[in-house]
């Protein structure tokens, strides 16, 4: 209901965003020029368009939309998915989805093993004449034991009435298939299993990827019973073998030649016990295969033609919806199970995924005993001991205190200092964020404070000190094109898996872009501005602050921009790598159990989290250099 009522909303979305922007072109006004800023202010309605629109594809790809408005689409498609199965052994055998016969590519493949044996064997240096003698004697006989399966006069009749029996039964299944009757009523017992296994199955989408089995829908049914009865003809006919007399006589002398052979070779004659061993299994390949005459399997061809035609032609909605509302992929079977294949396997339905991302977010669940985003309450002492280094209270003149003899020790002010800083200490508590998603944002933020903090200073200086310029641009770019995951075994490894070392490889991914941003803002400084200020009496202190550091605002603030998405980008690989909390842990476990909706949640919250980041850089970029863009 959710679903469907979202996909009405969508099309009106759309449809009404659309005229509305088309109506707001038509008002501008006439003198408007290319590139007035003002042009590219709001738009709401057309973000409205985009989003919808990308919604709209991922319900119609993840095949949501089926699941709404068709709920039993998957469970009639999964009857004819295992119709298709049944049928897939039985069609393999004609030139219906092959080539050719599979009794012609049979015998076409092993002539060929039998030719390429003969002509290696007669050219090995390595075996003397006499064995072989014995190969090519076994293989000669192996190959005239072909002929005794093809030839219609060596054709049993018991072998041939059971293959048309077979036929006969496909050809009765393709008269009653497209009857109402099909199929006839259940039994009391029969259907109350099947009443029974319904009760119990669950919806589509319940379980992941797989599909409710058994038929929910008369026509589902229908499959279902056709499925079964192909599955029983499909055993039958396999269980066949066309061994005549000749043929198990004649099959019994290569055996027992081969038997005979083997059991007198020493164990230091490797070559000769392998090649009898392969030699025995290309006769047991002929011997199981299903190999008859030609003429053998035409009804039987024509049967399964005939009944193909029949289901494909009844299928009627079910193909329908599965061309118009699963695409780029359907229902297959295995078996007693159904499961989603294509685009449904790996793009997970919205309803399910953000049922899934209702439970993460639940403290008392998160992702693998650890919250998505929540809080707990930390006392002031350790956000203290976290922040002060330790070595304050070590620099402090004097020593720690003693214990003296009672086995007391008294503190005095060095101590007092080094409990404040290792944050042992007695202080009220204050909520503080925890979760795989703070942790992430907490990286990437500090990886690029700390980028900002160093980068921007140097590549002003760079910017405008020939010196700086000429011994720090080497040594710059002589790292910044090196990917950052080329850098991350290293700094992971000196640093550790822990927050230091992320946080380091973030902020020598920030570093660079902050210092070439920097430097472009500063260089780029009209000199005329730098005259007139001058002229004004400005120090070269008021100069840097009032003209090349405005000036600079806009490349460092767009390098921010930049540094945001290759921090997130960067980090997400790092937490690949090595890491026990983070987003970018969060879609390696997943990835690993193949949990395609926590993939893509965790797709979503990147997205968001770079969103955030980008719409606060836009707003700051607004407010403190409002002139841009305006000439």
């Amino acid at each position: 209901m959710i679903i469907s009522t979202l996909t009405f909303l969508i099309i009106f979305a759309v449809i009404g965003a659309i005229l509305y922007g088309q109506r707001l072109i038509k008002t501008e006004k006439s003198d408007a020029v290319f590139g007035n800023p003002e042009r590219s202010k709001g738009g709401i309605h057309w973000v409205v368009v985009g989003s919808s629109f990308l919604l709209f594809l991922w319900l119609y790809y993840s095949w949501d939309i089926a699941k709404a408005f068709y709920p039993k689409s998957a469970n009639e498609i999964c009857q004819v998915a295992k119709v298709r199965e049944s049928m897939l052994s039985l069609k393999y055998l004609f030139p219906i989805d092959e080539r050719q016969h599979k009794s012609t590519a049979i015998i076409h493949r092993e002539n060929e093993n039998i030719k390429n044996y003969i002509s290696e064997i007669t050219a090995n240096q390595n075996l003397n004449q006499k064995d072989k003698d014995i190969y090519i004697n076994i293989l000669n006989k192996i190959k005239l034991s072909i002929p005794l399966l093809t030839n219609e006069n060596y054709l049993e009749y018991e072998t041939k009435n059971t293959i048309d029996q077979l036929a006969n039964r496909i050809n009765n299944l393709t008269q009653a298939f497209p009857s109402n009757d099909f199929p006839p009523p259940l039994s009391f017992e029969e259907e109350q299993k099947l009443n029974e296994g319904l009760n119990k199955q669950l919806g589509w989408g319940a379980t992941g990827m797989e599909i409710p089995p058994l038929p929910e829908t008369k026509l589902g049914l229908k499959y279902h019973v056709a499925a079964e009865e192909l599955r029983l003809i499909s055993d039958d006919f396999f269980s066949i073998r066309n061994h005549n007399q000749k043929y198990k006589s004649l099959m019994a002398d290569i055996k027992s030649e081969i038997k005979s052979y083997g059991g007198e070779l020493s164990d230091n004659q490797e070559l000769e016990k392998t090649l009898i061993k392969e030699i025995s299994k290309l006769n047991r390949r002929i011997e199981f295969a299903s190999i008859f005459p030609p003429s053998t399997l035409v009804e039987f061809e024509q049967a399964v033609r005939d009944f193909d035609k029949v289901q494909k032609k009844e299928q009627g909605s079910i193909s329908v919806k599965d061309t118009f509302l699963f695409p780029g992929g359907t229902i297959v079977s295995s078996g007693p199970t159904c499961a989603e294949d294509g685009p449904g396997r790996w793009l997970p339905k919205p309803s399910d995924t953000f049922r899934i991302f209702a439970d993460m977010l639940k403290p008392s669940v998160g992702f693998k005993f650890v919250p998505m985003l929540w809080y707990e309450m930390m006392g002031v002492n350790k956000i203290v001991g976290f922040i002060l280094p330790d070595w304050i209270a070590d620099i402090i003149p004097g020593k720690y205190p003693i214990h003296s003899s009672d086995g007391q020790v008294k503190p005095n002010f060095k101590s007092k200092v080094l409990d404040i800083v290792t944050g042992d200490f007695e202080a009220f508590k204050i909520p503080v964020p925890v979760g795989h998603i703070w942790d992430s944002f907490l990286r990437v933020f500090l990886g690029l404070v700390f980028g900002i903090v160093l980068g921007v200073p140097l590549g002003i200086f760079m910017g405008l000190n020939r010196f700086a310029k000429g011994f720090f641009d080497p040594l710059v770019e002589l790292y910044r094109p090196v990917p950052p995951l080329a850098w991350a075994p290293l700094v992971i490894t000196v640093f550790g898996i822990d927050n230091v070392g992320k946080i380091f490889l973030l902020f020598m991914v920030s570093l660079s872009i902050m210092i070439i941003s920097a430097r472009a803002g500063a260089s780029g400084t009209q000199l005329s501005k730098i005259h007139a200020a001058h002229s004004l009496g400005a120090s070269r202190w008021q100069i840097l602050r009032e003209v090349i550091f405005p000036n600079s605002l806009p490349e460092i603030l767009t390098g921010i921009r930049v540094a945001v998405g290759m921090c997130w980008g960067t980090l997400v690989a790092a937490e690949f790598l090595a890491g026990t909390t983070g987003i970018g842990f969060v879609e390696n476990v997943a990835r690993k159990y193949m949990q395609y909706e926590v993939i893509w949640i965790t797709i979503f919250v990147m997205g968001m989290l770079g969103l955030l980041f980008d719409i606060t850089i836009r707003k700051i970029i607004d407010k403190t250099i409002p002139w841009r863009g305006k000439g």
